[in-house]
C-alpha cells in the first residue's frame, strides 16, 4: 500500500491547521503521515497538532521563518512517504482525496499531479464569490485548475503531490515566495517527468476572507507572474495579460470619459456587459444572486490588483536591467 506524507506549511493560522487537521481524520484511506511545519508563527499550533495525536500519524515541526517553498522542501527533506502531498493549511480535504488519488496513479501513475480546488457549501458569501474569480471563465478563462489550460499542466503548491523520486531530482523548491509554484513546476517538468491534472483530487479552498486580504494576493500573484519571467522568458501567455489590458483600458476608459463624455460613453457599456457577464454567470454557478453581486466586486478587485502587480514587478525588471 502507497505511503503517503502529507507537508503542511503553516503561518499564524491555528484556526485553519485544525480545520484542515480535522478532515484528515475523515480519509478512507489509512495509509498517510502528516507533517505540520511551523514557518516561524508568532502564533503556533503546536497545541493544536497535539489534540489530533490519537487520530493522525502526526508530527510537529517549529522553524524559523524562511517562506512557504523552503519550508516545503523542510517536510519533504523529514517525509518517509513513497509520495508527497503538499496542502495550503485553508483547505479542507474531502474524505475520499487519498483514496481517488491512490486509484489514478495505480492506473495511470504520474510523477507529480494537481487538483482543482472548489468552494465548501459551509463557506462564507465572501469566501465562494473570491473562489468564483478565481476560477471563472470571465475571470481566468477556467484554466485554473481545471481541464482547460495553456500549455503543459502546472500543478500548484495548494494541492499538489509529488513523487520521492521527484523530490530527489529536483531537489525541492529553489524559490520561496512569488511565483515559487510556477518555477517548480517547470522545473519537474524539464526532467522529464509525466505531470498531470486529476480532477477528482479536488480540495475545498478557503482562500481569503475579505477584500483587503484577496487584493494582496492578487497583487503578488501580478508580481509573481512577471518575476517567474526572469528565468522562463515565455512563461508569460496572453491569457496572463488580460488583467494588466482591463486595468489600463478602465482607466483610460473613464479618463476619456470625463474629457469626451459623449464619443466614450460606449465604451462604459462595454465595461458594464463584461460584468454583467459575470454577474449572471457567477449567480447561476453559486445559485445566489447575492453571491453574484459578490462576485463582481471580488472580480473587480482581482483584474485591478493583478494588473498592478504586473506592472509593479515590470519597473522592478526594467530596474534591474538598467543595473
Amino acid at each position: 500500500m502507497r505511503l503517503f506524507s502529507i507537508i503542511i506549511p503553516v503561518y499564524n493560522r491555528p484556526d485553519e491547521v485544525a480545520e484542515l487537521l480535522e478532515s484528515l481524520t475523515e480519509q478512507d484511506y489509512e495509509s498517510f503521515e502528516v507533517l505540520v511545519v511551523e514557518d516561524g508563527s508568532t502564533k503556533d499550533c503546536r497545541s493544536v497538532v497535539e489534540k489530533f495525536k490519537d487520530q493522525l500519524a502526526v508530527t510537529y515541526f517549529y522553524k524559523e521563518n524562511t517562506g512557504q517553498g523552503f519550508s516545503r522542501n523542510f517536510g519533504f527533506q523529514r517525509a518517509k512517504g513513497d509520495y508527497f502531498i503538499v496542502y495550503d493549511s485553508d483547505c479542507l480535504i474531502p474524505s475520499g482525496y487519498l483514496s481517488k488519488v491512490n486509484h489514478f496513479l495505480n492506473d495511470n501513475y504520474l510523477d507529480a499531479y494537481g487538483g482543482p480546488d472548489k468552494d465548501h457549501p459551509d463557506f462564507t458569501y465572501m469566501q465562494k464569490a473570491i473562489s468564483y474569480s478565481m476560477t471563472g471563465l470571465f475571470t481566468t478563462g477556467g484554466i485554473r485548475g481545471g481541464e482547460k489550460r495553456i500549455g503543459n499542466f502546472q500543478p500548484r503548491g495548494f494541492n499538489m503531490g509529488i513523487s520521492r523520486e521527484v523530490f530527489e531530482k529536483t531537489k525541492g523548491y529553489k524559490m520561496t515566495r512569488m511565483g515559487e509554484d510556477i518555477e517548480y513546476s517547470i522545473r519537474i517538468l524539464s526532467h522529464g517527468f509525466k505531470v498531470g491534472l486529476i480532477p477528482e483530487a479536488f480540495v475545498y479552498h478557503k482562500r481569503r476572507t475579505n477584500l483587503k486580504q484577496f487584493f494582496k494576493q492578487a497583487l503578488s500573484f501580478g508580481r509573481g507572474r512577471v518575476f517567474i519571467q526572469k528565468y522562463f522568458p515565455k512563461e508569460i501567455k496572453l491569457v496572463h495579460t488580460f488583467p494588466l489590458v482591463f486595468l489600463v483600458g478602465f482607466v483610460t476608459n473613464f479618463v476619456l470619459l470625463l474629457i469626451y463624455p459623449n464619443i466614450f460613453q460606449w465604451t462604459s457599456y462595454l465595461i458594464a456587459l463584461y460584468f454583467g457577464l459575470i454577474l449572471v454567470d457567477a449567480t447561476v454557478k453559486q445559485r445566489s444572486f447575492v453571491i453574484g453581486i459578490m462576485s463582481v466586486a471580488t472580480s473587480f478587485t482581482q483584474l485591478i490588483a493583478y494588473g498592478l502587480g504586473f506592472i509593479k514587478e515590470g519597473f522592478i525588471r526594467l530596474k534591474d536591467l538598467k543595473k
